[in-house]
C-alpha cells in the first residue's frame, strides 16, 4: 500500500521546523527501567518546549507551506491549538481555534496567550471540528487545518523518528529498538514516526495506544476505514477522538503494526510512575504509551515511548503528585 508521507520531506523538515521543538531529551532512566521489569525503555520528552507537547513540530511545518499572512482555522482539544497558535504568531498568521465547551481551561488560556482567537463550539471534539470546518467554508480566505489529515502535519511529527533512530541503542549499526510505543489520537504522530522507522529501522514494531474508552483508531483499522465511536469515555482528552481522519487511517493501515488499549486506571498509574521516577507531571494522553508498557502489553526488551504532553487539568496534575508521596509500587 502506497503512503503519501515522504521520507525525504521528513528529513528536510529538520531544517524547517523551529529549533525550539527539535532535539528533545531522550534517555534511559534506571529507576523507571527497574519499575518496568528491568527492560531498557527509552523515554522521549516532548513536553520540553513552549507548547508542552509534540504538536509544535507538525503545526510549524504545515504553516511553513502556506503563504505568509494566511489566516488559519483549526479545531482542537488544546495541544494542537496551542501549537498552531504559537507557530502562527511566529509566522504572522492569524489563528482561530474551535474547542469543545469542556476544554481544559489551562489549555484554552495558553492558546489565547499565544494570540489565538478561541471559540467554544459544542460538547465534544467532533462538534468543534464540524464548527471549524463550517467556519472555513464560509471564509474561503482561511486555511482549515485538520490534525492528522494534512501530510505535512504527520511529516513534522515524523522528525521524532529521526531523533529516535539517531539515539537508538547500539547506534546506526546496532540492533536498535524492538518497538516504539505511541499514544494515538488523530494519528499524525504514529504515522509520521512510523513512516520514518519503516524506512530506517524496519525491524522496529510500531505500536499505537488508544484509551479503552476511545478506541477509534483500533476500530478503524479493524474495519479498514475511518470508524466513528458515539462517545469517548476517557479522561485522556488528547486521545479522546471520535473518528480519525480517513487519510490518517489509510496511512496507519500501512505503517502501524498493532494498536493496544489501556484503561484510565492504567494511565493514572503511569502518570504516578512518571512523577515518581522522572519527576515529570504528564497529562493523561501523554502517559498512554508508558501505561501500555507498564501493563505488559508490548513485548520486547528494548522499547521507546514518547511522553507526548504535559498540559493536565489541575485535578489531574495533583493526583500523581499526591500519589508520589506514598510508597512506590513494587
Amino acid at each position: 500500500m502506497r503512503v503519501d508521507l515522504d521520507v525525504a520531506r521528513i528529513e528536510k523538515a529538520v531544517q524547517v521546523i523551529d529549533p525550539v521543538f527539535l532535539d528533545t531529551p531522550q534517555y534511559l532512566d534506571e529507576q523507571l527501567c527497574r519499575a518496568l521489569g528491568g527492560r531498557a525503555v527509552t523515554v522521549k520528552l516532548e513536553t520540553a518546549n513552549p507548547v508542552r507537547s509534540f504538536k509544535g513540530r507538525g503545526a510549524d511545518l504545515m504553516l511553513s507551506t502556506l503563504a505568509p499572512g494566511t489566516p488559519v482555522v483549526c479545531a482542537s482539544s488544546g495541544n494542537f491549538g496551542q501549537a498552531v497558535a504559537y507557530a502562527g504568531r511566529a509566522r504572522g498568521m492569524p489563528v482561530e481555534v474551535f474547542v469543545p465547551e469542556t476544554v481544559n481551561p489551562g489549555k484554552r488560556e495558553r492558546m489565547e496567550t499565544f494570540g489565538a482567537r478561541v471559540i467554544a463550539a459544542g460538547s465534544d471534539g467532533a462538534a468543534a471540528r464540524e464548527a471549524a470546518a463550517a467556519h472555513a467554508r464560509r471564509h474561503p480566505d482561511r486555511c482549515y487545518l485538520q490534525d492528522g489529515h494534512q501530510a505535512a502535519i504527520a511529516e513534522g511529527a515524523g522528525t521524532i523518528g529521526v531523533e529516535l533512530t539517531r539515539g537508538a541503542p547500539g547506534g546506526a549499526d546496532g540492533p536498535g529498538l524492538d518497538a516504539v510505543v505511541l499514544p494515538v489520537g488523530d494519528g499524525a504522530l504514529i504515522n509520521g514516526v512510523g513512516r520514518w522507522m519503516k524506512e530506517h529501522a524496519s525491524g522496529t514494531r510500531i505500536v499505537g495506544v488508544n484509551a479503552e474508552g476511545a478506541p477509534s483508531m483500533l476500530e478503524s483499522l479493524r474495519a479498514g476505514r475511518a470508524v466513528r465511536i458515539e462517545r469517548a469515555r476517557t479522561f485522556a482528552d488528547g486521545i479522546a477522538v471520535h473518528a480519525p481522519p480517513e487519510a490518517s487511517v489509510r496511512r496507519a493501515r500501512a505503517l502501524v503494526d498493532e494498536i493496544v488499549l489501556v484503561t484510565d486506571e492504567a494511565i493514572t498509574a503511569a502518570m504516578e510512575l512518571a512523577v515518581h521516577t522522572l519527576g515529570i507531571v504528564l497529562e493523561p494522553a501523554g502517559a498512554a504509551g508508558l501505561a501500555a508498557i507498564a501493563q505488559g502489553l508490548v513485548p520486547g526488551d528494548r522499547l521507546a515511548t514518547v511522553l507526548t504532553g504535559a498540559n493536565p487539568r489541575p485535578e489531574q496534575a495533583w493526583r500523581p503528585l499526591r500519589a508520589s508521596r506514598r510508597e512506590p509500587r513494587r
